[in-house]
């Protein structure tokens, strides 16, 4: 995702995902933890709802706004108490968690929800398509840094605990490829790869940097890579582009 998030905010998709999440939120309440708040967009929606907003990053957001608490932290290791939120908005997050780190990461977010939790993520991205090899490592990189792939069900998993009031979907994709094609675009780089992105290698940390000059087979491995996803995309039917899941979490039962 680009730095200058500006444009990208005003696009027609991202105001349609925005609007799908703010939708399965509650209208009201006294404490909501925004995760993954970035440049705090949707913690200033937010709080025109909730008495108090927490804005969660892994960098301290930089936002000015008297209902608005920035703070640094991450995701796998909540600083807060249990049950302490009415709500809490993890949206465009959880693809980017380490796969050894993610159910800890979703037991977090359950343990500090109070009531309802909702989870925006990718659906069934084909994490294949559009990587880039990195200029420092050579290895080939997810789109976006995106290294998790979901689903209702995988979702279900990831918070047992939970239940699952409702599911939404949002945009459309089709951008699906194969085992060959792939093979192909990293032999020859992945020259049309997520390059503007500023996600850094998922392996060793470093800038993607830029797509390196290819070489004639290079090239030809490229045009038959693309020819062959032409000749998929004929076979693959859309699906949502995000998925959008609200939980509610139980309340104990008492004993007398």
């Amino acid at each position: 995702m680009p730095t200058d998030l500006s444009a990208y905010r005003a696009s027609p998709t991202e105001q349609q995902r925005i609007a799908d999440l703010l939708a399965l939120l509650p209208g009201s309440g006294i404490e909501i933890l925004d995760i993954g708040a970035r440049d705090g967009y949707l913690a200033k929606k937010l709080a025109g709802r909730f008495e108090k907003v927490i804005a969660l990053d892994l960098e301290k957001p930089s936002i000015l706004h008297p209902g608005i608490e920035a703070v640094q932290g991450n995701v796998t290791c909540l600083q807060f108490a249990d049950n302490q939120f009415d709500a809490i908005l993890c949206a465009e997050v959880l693809e980017h968690i380490p796969e050894h780190l993610l159910t800890q990461a979703c037991h977090e977010i359950a343990r500090v929800a109070r009531n309802k939790i909702v989870i925006g993520v990718p659906y069934r991205q084909d994490l294949r398509c559009g990587r880039t090899s990195c200029a420092n490592c050579g290895k080939a990189n997810p789109p976006w840094g995106h290294v998790n792939s979901f689903d209702e069900q995988r979702l279900r998993s990831l918070f047992p605990s939970l239940v699952l009031e409702k599911a939404t979907f949002v945009g459309t994709n089709i951008d699906r490829t194969n085992f060959i094609s792939a093979a192909l675009l990293d032999y020859a780089g992945n020259p049309f790869g997520t390059w503007q992105q500023d996600e850094p290698c998922v392996h060793c940390g470093g800038q993607i940097g830029m797509p390196r000059t290819r070489s004639l087979p290079q090239r030809i491995a490229t045009r038959f890579a693309f020819m062959l996803n032409r000749l998929q995309s004929w076979l693959v039917s859309p699906r949502g582009n995000w998925i959008h899941v609200r939980f509610s979490k139980p309340v104990a039962k008492t004993t007398c």
